[in-house]
């Protein structure tokens, strides 16, 4: 039994960009978790509409 796992979540968040607007776009989570419960968020990213890889710190979740 490990202690200390990985674990990769998406999810769908509502998203702001000054050049698109608001757009709803699906975002991935990679957390340190001890014993099944996540403490500790490593990297986040999120998907674009022509299917580009972007870090999630370029927008931000409200206007």
């Amino acid at each position: 039994m490990k202690l200390i796992t990985v674990k990769r979540e998406t999810k769908q968040e509502k998203r702001y960009t000054p050049k698109m607007g608001e757009l709803l776009t699906r975002v991935t989570y990679i957390r340190k978790q001890f014993l099944s419960i996540p403490y500790k968020t490593l990297h986040r990213y999120r998907e674009t509409y022509y299917g580009e890889i972007k870090d999630c710190e370029a927008c931000s979740l409200a206007r």
